[in-house]
């Protein structure tokens, strides 16, 4: 198989998608109003005159992140993909398919963390399956299931956005590299910059979540798409905004917020913050008359936020503009982050190895 369409590490790419994926989709059903599609985090189905909307992930547990906060990850991973709808998460499916060595204990405390941020979201758990098998390993441990219901009109279908609609961009790019980097690899951070760099980037963390973020905006209203910029990060989650609209856009580059933390950490690990996963990250296409709104009520929520750029028709295709002037923005197609992860893994290993360290969760 062409690497291209599909990478060794990350997400197949749109082309392997449009070619394998996307033609072979069972049965046709009317019910459906937003099958899958790029650029759209969630699917939606009208049952009964209501909407159901709902997204599917893998069950994503690193025991490096400590169960706690890894539960807490895995779970606002599948719920923001819903709450990008308009219509809150409120239902949870889970198959967890454990490895052998995960112990009572550490379940324990995962399953504690689920319910209680559960519980905190509004939340219901409704089905599962938990087992441990052979063969399966961390961090990928199965799969969930979010789901919500509200009316037809509260869902917000990126499709609808318009030519001039303001692109909004909350927190800061990179959020998830620098969370998981920072929590992962603390030492390398520690090595270059000291150990205030690392308790600054780790304070990341718990940004990687659009549910807030989400919520106010569906609040306020006149916001015509939401999505999480989660592989490729900025420049991936923008293409894939444009391409559901069929539209084209252009995004100010300085003028996306950033922080010294993301920068400083993306710079060690030779990683481009515009193009690395950005769980956490939510990129809105709001109506004109509707931004100052938008980003007033998310200011008063201590969520960072700019506008900083627009839809464009068509014809005009996807450009940024940056110290070099304007010119057409380049889909990043494989994500940096995936290939650095697992490179500073096998050094972290072999660190460990050398000083006869055994690892510890």
């Amino acid at each position: 198989m062409n690497e291209k369409r599909l990478p060794l590490l990350g997400k197949a790419t749109p082309e392997f998608f449009d070619e394998v994926i996307f033609p072979r989709l069972g049965a046709p059903d009317d019910s459906i109003i937003i099958g899958p599609t790029h650029g759209v985090d969630f699917a939606a189905v009208e049952i009964g005159g209501q909407a159901l909307v709902l997204s599917t992930d893998p069950f994503f547990i690193a025991p490096s992140l400590g169960w706690e906060r890894a539960a807490w990850f895995a779970l606002h991973i599948i719920a923001s993909d819903v709450a990008v709808s308009g219509i809150p998460p409120r239902f949870l499916a889970v198959d967890l398919n454990l490895p052998p060595e995960m112990d009572e204990e550490a379940l324990t405390t995962v399953w504690r963390t689920v319910h209680e941020e559960c519980a905190r979201l509004g939340i219901a758990v409704v089905a599962g399956h938990t087992a441990r098998y052979a063969g399966c390993s961390f961090p990928m441990v199965g799969g969930a299931t979010v789901l919500g219901v509200g009316s037809l009109e509260q869902v917000i279908d990126p499709r609808k956005t318009r030519v001039g609609d303001v692109i909004v961009v909350t927190k800061v790019p990179a959020v998830e590299t620098t969370g998981l980097m920072s929590v992962q690899c603390p030492e390398f951070i520690e090595e270059a910059h000291g150990p205030d760099a690392v308790e600054e980037a780790q304070e990341i963390f718990y940004q990687m979540s659009v549910v807030s973020d989400a919520a106010v905006c569906a609040r306020v209203g006149g916001v015509r798409a939401m999505h999480d910029a989660t592989e490729c990060g900025i420049w991936g989650g923008l293409f894939e905004m444009a391409r559901a609209a069929g539209l084209g856009l252009v995004v100010h580059k300085d003028r996306i917020v950033t922080q010294d933390a993301v920068l400083r950490t993306c710079e060690l690990f030779d990683i481009d913050p515009y193009k690395a996963i950005s769980e956490g990250t939510l990129l809105a296409a709001v109506a004109p008359e509707s931004v100052d709104e938008v980003l007033a009520a998310l200011r008063a929520a201590d969520i960072p936020a700019s506008a900083v750029g627009e839809f464009t028709a068509a014809g005009a295709g996807i450009r940024v503009v940056d110290e070099r002037g304007e010119r057409e923005l380049e889909h990043p197609k494989v994500d940096p982050f995936w290939v650095r992860f697992e490179e500073y893994l096998r050094k972290q290993s072999l660190r460990n190895s050398g000083n006869g360290a055994q690892g510890s969760v």
